[in-house]
C-alpha cells in the first residue's frame, strides 16, 4: 500500500470527529511532491509519484486502508469563541508510523465539504496551498517544529473568492491535528467522559511521560506550555509572525500549524502585523508571547474538571502550571537572540545591549534579517559597511556596534561568528517571493515555487546562484497585508 495506515484516532468514539470521504477534483496535476518527506515516512514513492498517487493526493481515490474523518473541535478566534468549527476544508485521511514509533497525520486541505462546513465550499484556491507549502517546508528547513507538506496539486477547478481562481489541494503532514480547540469542543459541552478520553489519547501520543507521573493531566498541561513558549521564542529569533493564534490554531504537539496570513518580517518593528483580518494588532510580532499564554490559559480551563474534584485546587495547580510560561519563553527568546549576536553564555547586561540594537532598528526601518546576519559577516571582517547600509541613519547604529564589539573582546571571535551563522539564516521565505510565486502559479508557471523551494531548503549556507533571494524587497516589491485561505 502507498500509506501503510494504522488510524487510532478513528478509532475514537464518534463525538470526536465527522466521517467523510473526499470529494473528487476535475483535473488533477502534481505540482510537487516532497520525495524526502515521503521517504522519512516510510511511504512508497514511486507509487506516490504515479497517477495513483496523484488520485490518492487529490482525494479522488481512497488509498486502501483509509479511513477519512473530519475533526472536530472549538475555538476562540480574535477572542471571541465559537463552540462549533472543525474541520471544513480538510479531511484526515489516515495516521502512519514511522521506524521510530512516531506517528504521522496525513490530511488533505481543500479537499471538498465536510458537517463542519458552515456553507463553505471546502475547497482551497491554489494560492494558499503555494503558500502553505512554501513556509511549511522552509520552517522545517530553519529547525522549527511545524506541520509539513507533503504534496501541492493543481486541481484543475476554479474556486470563488473574491473572484475565481485556481483551486488546489495540500497534502499535510503533522505528529497530529489536534489542537487547544479540540479540548474545548469536549468543555463546551461538558462531557467529560470524552475529555479525558481525548487527554489520555494525547499523553499517550505526544507525552508519554505524563502517564507515569503522579498527576498526568497537570503533567500534559506543563508539557504542553513548555512546548509553545520555546516554539513562539524559536518563531520570533527568526521574525516570523503567524498572523492567526486562535485556540484552533495552537497545537498540542508543540508544532506550528495552519499558515494563513503568516508573514516574516522584512524591516523590523514589535507592533509589525500582515494578516489583513488583524485590524487591532492582537497577533502582532511582539504580542505572541502574551497570546501564547492567552491560548494557553484557554487550555488549562478545560482540564479542570481532570486536574482536582476540588474546583478551587484544580485552578491553583492550573494557575501554578501557568505561570512557569512567561520564565520559559523568556528565558529562551534570550538565550536565541545572545545567540544571534555571537553571545553564547548571556548576562544580565545582554538583554540591555540587545533592546538598544532592536530599537535602532525599528527607528532605522533595518531589515531584521539582513541586519543579524550581516552583523556575523561585521565581526568576521571587521567591516561594518553592510550593516551600516541597511539603517535610515548609519550613526545610530555606528555606537551600538562599539558596545557590541566591546561586549565580545573577550569571547572566541571565530566561534561567535559560527554561533552566529547557525543562528541567523541567509534566506527566508520572503513575502514578495512567495506572492511571486503565487501568481506565476496562478498563470501555470511553477518553475518561481519550484526556485523558491529548492533556495529555502538551505537557509543558512551562503548560495551564490540564489543571492537576489536573500534581498530585501524593493519600495515597490513590499508586502503589506497577507490573507486567510478561506
Amino acid at each position: 500500500m502507498p500509506f501503510p495506515f494504522d488510524n487510532s484516532y478513528a478509532r475514537l468514539p464518534g463525538a470526536f470527529f465527522a466521517a467523510v470521504e473526499p470529494t473528487p477534483v476535475s483535473a488533477p496535476v502534481m505540482i510537487r511532491l516532497n520525495h524526502v518527506l515521503a521517504t522519512q515516512l516510510g511511504l512508497d514513492v514511486a507509487r506516490l509519484d504515479s497517477p495513483e498517487g496523484l488520485a490518492i493526493l487529490s482525494g479522488n481515490k481512497l488509498a486502501d486502508g483509509s479511513e477519512p474523518v473530519a475533526m472536530a473541535y472549538s475555538g476562540h478566534q480574535f477572542g471571541g469563541f465559537s463552540p462549533q468549527l472543525g474541520d471544513g476544508r480538510a479531511i484526515l485521511l489516515g495516521e502512519v508510523v514511522r521506524e521510530d514509533g512516531v506517528r504521522h497525520d496525513i490530511q488533505l486541505k481543500g479537499s471538498g465539504p465536510t458537517p463542519f462546513s458552515r456553507r463553505g465550499d471546502g475547497r482551497s484556491a491554489l494560492g494558499p496551498v503555494l503558500r502553505e507549502y512554501i513556509v511549511s517546508e522552509a520552517m522545517a528547513a530553519l529547525g522549527v517544529p511545524t506541520t509539513r507538506a507533503l504534496a501541492a496539486i493543481a486541481s484543475g477547478d476554479s474556486v470563488r473568492r473574491e473572484a475565481l481562481t485556481p483551486g488546489g489541494v495540500f497534502a499535510r503532514v503533522a505528529q497530529s491535528h489536534i489542537r487547544v480547540g479540540t479540548f474545548q469542543w469536549f468543555a463546551a459541552r461538558k462531557d467529560h467522559i470524552n475529555l479525558k478520553v481525548l487527554a489520555d489519547y494525547v499523553i499517550d501520543r505526544h507525552y508519554p511521560g505524563a502517564r507515569h507521573d503522579e498527576h498526568p493531566y497537570r503533567a500534559l498541561l506543563c508539557g504542553v506550555i513548555e512546548r509553545q513558549a520555546r516554539l513562539i521564542a524559536h518563531w520570533m529569533q527568526l521574525g516570523f509572525i503567524h498572523g492567526v493564534m486562535n485556540t484552533d490554531n495552537t497545537s498540542v504537539s508543540g508544532e506550528t500549524i495552519d499558515y494563513g496570513p503568516c508573514a516574516f518580517m522584512d524591516s523590523y518593528h514589535p507592533a509589525k502585523r500582515f494578516s489583513s483580518i488583524d485590524h487591532q494588532g492582537r497577533y502582532a510580532f511582539a504580542s505572541q508571547g502574551p497570546i501564547a499564554h492567552w491560548n494557553l490559559t484557554r487550555f488549562a480551563e478545560t482540564l479542570l474538571p481532570l486536574l482536582n474534584d476540588d474546583t478551587d485546587q484544580a485552578v491553583a495547580e492550573a494557575e501554578s502550571a501557568l505561570d512557569t510560561f512567561t520564565g520559559i519563553h523568556q528565558m529562551e527568546l534570550e538565550r536565541r537572540f545572545t545567540a544571534k549576536i555571537g553571545i553564547e553564555d548571556g548576562n544580565a547586561d545582554d538583554g540591555t545591549l540587545l533592546e538598544q540594537l532592536l530599537s535602532a532598528m525599528a527607528e532605522g526601518g533595518a531589515d531584521f534579517t539582513l541586519v543579524f546576519r550581516h552583523l556575523s559577516d561585521a565581526l568576521d571582517s571587521g567591516n561594518d559597511d553592510n550593516v551600516t547600509s541597511l539603517f535610515d541613519q548609519p550613526k545610530a547604529i555606528t555606537a551600538w556596534l562599539s558596545r557590541w564589539r566591546t561586549r565580545l573582546h573577550n569571547v572566541d571571535r571565530h566561534q561567535a561568528v559560527a554561533l552566529m551563522r547557525r543562528m541567523n539564516p541567509v534566506f527566508i521565505p520572503r513575502n514578495h517571493r512567495i506572492e511571486e510565486a503565487i501568481q506565476a502559479g496562478n498563470n501555470g508557471d511553477f518553475a518561481p515555487f519550484h526556485r523558491l523551494n529548492e533556495v529555502l531548503q538551505h537557509p543558512f549556507a551562503e548560495q551564490a546562484v540564489f543571492a537576489e533571494y536573500e534581498l530585501a524587497p524593493a519600495p515597490d516589491e513590499v508586502v503589506h497585508a497577507t490573507f486567510c485561505g478561506t
